[in-house]
């Protein structure tokens, strides 16, 4: 990573347009164009001559400019909230109370996350708060940095003790070898509103989702997706966009760990307007699947042109990787990364470094290609660059054999399921489903209502393709 990158840590992932500008004008103020997103949703910037204290002097929102790497951004799924399945009682008004009440600066990695939802990682973090069925209160996965292995705190946690919890971990962890001495020690020294915890933990699997373009979001909202294939987001759009934001009335824009933002809650009166504007700029809000699901190293050109030529690899073959995501890493065995599939690339041996030798790499997946098993498969070691795409493209029929096989990944999560098999129509654009049993509620049409006999300008709820682009299929589901 660049030794200039500053941080600014937007908690949660979450800011206001306002807030946003505001950090826009003091990196402008610096000479900088453009900034890059984390991926924890961070903003990510390289800072050689200003003096952050200046700089922070600038802002109206005491914006912080954060130079020492081993404070960390806390994450959340409040980006998820309302526009994908989640939680009954989750909504993004709990965690923007939850976010508030966070006073301290943590060096531990804490991530308050729905694990119904895909978008967001849910055990990326060294305390990972995880929503339970039972309203406001949270599973407590935590892996510290000296552990070798996660463990489930034992019992539930109170939303409004998740800051102070956080806190106290913060201080004592060090010292700490096992959960048990844990929870021993915070009992004795914090009063918590904790809960018996009824059930373990089971994280239903889930396909990835689309996240870019403009999407439906109940009868009369829309919300948006936007990303840059090169993570490098002109200041001088944004600072516009956080303009029409404003005069639009639109309170939040949310920072995705895939390095793209997403804003919710658009007018459908705004709609027309927001298309003009993005188009004027040139903005394109279609990119193809086959890129957009990547974790590449910040400001790694080596890395970056890896991605270019698998994605190339891809497209030439007609691949299909819906669902799937990819992480490219450096380091053998610093594995952060929450993707389905990671390249790793391997270093070379301290005899032949004065020597131009080409580098290796291993493939790895997670069991049943789902990041939330936290369990690595390692694919195959020691390849050539140029046998990287084949590889590839046989994980990704893996994974789509797989995927049909819902018995095998339920079990794996103690689910029993009944196999059955149904006709539904697709949109071939973002796969989204329209089933006749259950029809659209949102667009009043009733359950029943069978897809021939729908209005001709029916548009996807999710991503706005016209009724032509859904194709009728055979799913199993379970």
């Amino acid at each position: 990573m660049n030794d200039d990158l500053h941080r600014i840590l937007i908690k949660g992932g979450v800011t206001s347009p306002g807030e946003l500008k505001d950090i826009i004008a003091m990196l402008e103020s610096a000479g900088l164009k453009s900034v890059n997103f984390g991926s924890r949703q961070d903003i990510l910037f390289p800072l050689k001559d200003a003096k952050e204290e200046q700089l922070e002097s600038i802002s109206k929102f005491n914006t912080d400019i954060i130079a020492n790497r081993s404070y960390q951004n806390i994450v959340s799924s409040y980006v998820s909230a309302d526009i994908f399945d989640m939680t009954h009682w989750l909504k993004g008004s709990t965690y923007l109370y939850i976010l508030e009440g966070f006073d301290f600066l943590p060096k531990l990695k804490i991530n308050v996350t729905d694990p119904k939802q895909r978008l967001v990682p849910i055990f990326s973090g060294n305390l990972n708060f995880i929503a339970s069925d039972q309203e406001d209160y949270w599973y407590l996965n935590i892996k510290l940095p000296h552990w070798k292995s996660s463990a489930f705190y034992p019992v539930l946690i109170y939303s409004w003790d998740i800051n102070s919890i956080s806190k106290q971990i913060e201080e004592i962890h060090e010292d700490i070898s096992d959960i048990d001495e844990l929870f021993f020690i915070m009992n004795k020294n914090l009063e918590t509103n904790n809960k018996t915890m009824e059930k373990e933990l089971k994280v239903p699997f889930q396909t990835f989702p689309y996240y870019e373009g403009m999407n439906r979001l109940g009868s009369d909202l829309y919300w948006l997706g936007l990303y840059w294939r090169n993570n490098k987001y002109d200041l001088s759009f944004l600072k516009e966009f956080c303009g029409f934001c404003l005069d639009n009335s639109i309170g939040k824009i949310c920072i995705t760990p895939w390095k793209s933002f997403v804003v919710k809650g658009i007018k459908k009166s705004s709609r027309p307007e927001l298309e003009r504007f993005l188009g004027k700029r040139g903005i394109n809000v279609r990119h193809s699947q086959l890129e957009m699901n990547w974790h590449v190293p910040i400001d790694d050109g080596e890395a970056l042109e890896l991605k270019k030529y698998l994605v190339r690899s891809f497209d030439q073959n007609d691949i299909s990787t819906y669902g799937l995501t990819f992480g490219i890493s450096n380091e053998v065995g610093k594995r952060s990364h929450f993707a389905s599939v990671i390249i790793e690339k391997n270093s070379l041996p301290t005899i032949v470094k004065e020597f131009e030798v080409r580098p290796t790499y291993n493939v790895l997946h997670f069991e049943h290609f789902d990041p939330n098993s936290q369990k690595y498969i390692t694919y195959a070691q020691d390849i050539d660059k140029i046998e990287l795409p084949g590889l590839l493209m046989e994980l990704s029929k893996m994974y789509f054999d797989q995927l049909g096989r819902v018995e095998d990944i339920e079990k794996a999560n103690n689910i029993e399921v009944v196999e059955t098999k149904q006709r539904l129509f697709q949109c071939q654009d973002c796969f989204t489903v329209y089933d006749e049993s259950y029809g659209d509620e949102d667009l009043h049409i009733a359950a029943g209502t069978k897809f021939q006999d729908i209005d001709e300008q029916y548009e996807c709820p999710v991503c706005s393709a016209p009724k032509s682009k859904f194709k009728e299929t055979m799913i199993q589901l379970g």
